[in-house]
């Protein structure tokens, strides 16, 4: 007999002898404890990579492309519709102009503003420690005046895109491309991070949502090569602001699940996914977008709510200041115009090939670029330029060169106004907590208000001279009543009267109000709103990692020089009891040698890879049955 023969045997054996015992405990009367039935576990779908669209919208770009893929498809992010009816009045969305320009103020507040950068330019040394000789506007224009254009070819070989056959719709490259003499509107669905809602032609929820979908369904049909019809097998993650409207979350949400018919989806944040993207556990991630720059700190894979804030002002208004530098030297091409997407075109890439933040690069130089238009032959340009190079960059850091007037330019996160669809929402959770958590919070709250007041105050006693706010101050945190990313409020909860002697209700909400008011009516430099942005975390501790891992994604920031340039400010701005603290400030500008602009998408592509997304994802007879509040249960930052 085998070893096998024996084991099968012995076990026939024991299975007897179980049984007999079962029989003498039923004769016995004994009772038996009843054993629960086995729930079967849940099997884990196995979902494959390659079948998970990740979407990046951007205001000015759109990224999207399978996780598996190597590199996004990039493409403009705008959409050109046919008018319906005949002598439709023509419709476009600005590029480079934005509200608040053409105000009284506006060109006073350019010139302090460029008083400032001057200053700033001479008072830092360069490497040979010598101080830069500055150069006038005047020495550059008495050359550039003179110069006249050289026809390279009598063609430019670039023609408008082909509207013979009458496509209801254009998207991308071919929609910038449509001659303003055809019967189309011009879109951009997305401004600063939001929709683009506006009282014009296509300005509407409904129209911008039916633009974002016909953009994404043609990229997704055409780019990726995805049947409408096959969306039903494929998920979807959707990279979202830090600082996000909820309405238009849950709408986009709702249009990619019911509309388009994605079969699952996850809503994350764009810093979050820039760490995972770049590979870091914890930093301070600066994303300088075209229309928007958002700070904020994110400590293993969860976004500190306190430290979020949102700036105005990005890539295209250094763009459009720098071409008010050029007109000053006096730019040759002098039919250049703002309201021109063309010509919008040409500046971004005259910005992104001329400027720069080195401190060395001084004096006059000579550079040549090309015009190539459709119907207009190729000319060759020579211009003459010296410190406006340096200076559009610096508007970064000193936003009121922009020369915007009466537009909020730091954005918060408020709290939920309420949606009827989730009615166990923070309103809820507020007006049922005990009264000793409502004091505890209204006194938490008071105390950060009044510190942000002073900051307020710092700043305000700051704004008029050359200089700049040093230490750490808890702007936007100071709003948000040192919440946890995972409590219940977000930011007003102020639910219980104080007790004697403190400061009575009514009276600190509307002191609030007005520093909440005044503090977005304020531009804080890049250098100002990072410090702001590490001051708001909870701990000495986290704020020496942020120090130690300051990433800047986003295109807005790629300048040579940038880096050092940004080091330098931050070193010099650090509140003293830090400097001592951290041992290396490092700036981040291309982990692993990636492209600054596709690392948030790279992210998302990370994201869908790992295993403990398996519980964020929101099925679509999920969001038919429950709505917004899945985004309250799955969502990974609180919503």
């Amino acid at each position: 007999m085998t070893q096998a023969d024996k084991e099968q045997d012995n076990g026939k054996e024991k299975e007897k002898e179980r049984e007999k015992e079962k029989e003498k405990e039923q004769q016995r009367g004994v009772k038996r404890p009843i054993a629960p039935p086995t729930i079967p576990e849940p099997l884990q779908e196995q979902i494959q990579s390659n079948f998970i669209v990740v979407i990046h919208p951007g205001s000015r770009t759109l990224r999207i492309g399978r996780a598996t893929d190597t590199l996004p498809v990039t493409i403009p992010h705008v959409i050109a519709r046919r008018h319906k009816q005949s002598g439709q009045t023509r419709h476009e969305d600005a590029w480079l102009l934005r509200e608040g320009l053409n105000k009284a103020e506006s060109n006073e507040q350019r010139q302090n503003g460029l008083k400032m950068v001057d200053q700033a330019i001479w008072s830092k040394k360069m490497s040979n420690g010598m101080r830069r000789t500055p150069v006038s506007a005047e020495q550059a224009r008495a050359y550039n005046c003179q110069i006249r254009p050289a026809v390279l070819d009598t063609s430019s070989r670039v023609k408008w895109t082909n509207t013979s056959h009458q496509p209801p719709f254009l998207v991308g490259e071919e929609a910038l491309y449509v001659n303003p003499s055809d019967c189309y509107n011009t879109h951009w669905p997305m401004v600063r991070g939001q929709l683009n809602m506006h009282t014009g032609p296509g300005g509407s929820l409904s129209a911008t949502l039916a633009d974002l979908e016909t953009i994404w369904s043609h990229v997704i049909q055409k780019q990726l090569d995805i049947p409408l019809k096959d969306l039903k097998y494929y998920r979807c993650i959707l990279l979202v602001p830090d600082i996000y409207n909820r309405q238009h979350i849950k709408e986009v949400v709702n249009m990619l699940l019911l509309n388009m018919g994605f079969s699952a989806i996850i809503v994350h944040q764009e810093s979050v996914c820039a760490t995972f993207g770049s590979g870091l556990s914890s930093a301070c991630v600066v994303d300088v977008g075209d229309q928007k720059t958002s700070l904020c700190c994110v400590e293993d894979g969860v976004s500190h709510r306190n430290s979020r804030v949102c700036l105005a002002y990005g890539g295209s208004d250094v763009t459009r200041t720098f071409f008010w530098l050029l007109q000053r030297a006096g730019f040759p091409y002098r039919e250049c115009q703002l309201a021109n997407r063309l010509d919008c075109q040409l500046l971004q890439q005259l910005k992104e090939t001329l400027c720069h933040l080195e401190q060395d690069i001084s004096g006059l130089q000579d550079h040549e670029f090309q015009t190539r238009f459709p119907d207009a032959p190729a000319l060759l340009y020579q211009v003459r330029l010296g410190d406006e190079k340096l200076q559009a960059p610096m508007g970064l850091f000193y936003p009121t060169t922009f020369g915007i007037v009466g537009q909020k330019m730091t954005i918060l996160q408020y709290r939920s106004q309420g949606d009827c669809e989730d009615p166990y929402d923070e309103h809820y959770l507020l007006a049922t907590q005990s009264k000793q958590d409502q004091s505890s919070k209204s006194a938490a709250e008071r105390k950060a208000v009044s510190r942000a007041g002073g900051v307020l105050e710092g700043e305000m006693s700051n704004q008029g001279g050359v200089g700049e706010l040093s230490g750490g101050s808890a702007v936007p945190g100071g709003m948000k009543s040192g919440e946890m990313e995972g409590g219940p409020a977000q930011g007003e909860g102020l639910m219980g009267a104080g007790g004697e002697g403190e400061e009575p209700l009514s009276a600190h909400l509307s002191r609030k109000s007005a520093i909440m008011n005044q503090l977005e009516s304020k531009a804080l430099g890049l250098d100002k709103a990072i410090l702001h942005s590490i001051d708001c975390c909870a701990s000495d501790e986290t704020k020496r990692k942020m120090y130690s891992s300051i990433l800047v994604v986003g295109g807005g920031l790629m300048f040579h020089g940038a880096q050092e340039f940004l080091l330098h400010r931050i070193i010099n701005k650090m509140p003293p009891s830090f400097r001592r603290l951290v041992d290396n400030v490092e700036i981040i500008t291309r982990p692993k040698d990636m492209d600054p602009r596709l690392i948030s998408w790279k992210g998302g592509a990370v994201l869908a890879c790992l295993d403990t997304t398996q519980e964020m994802w929101i099925h679509q007879r999920e969001w038919q049955r429950f709505g917004v509040r899945m985004l309250r249960e799955r969502a990974a930052f609180v919503w």
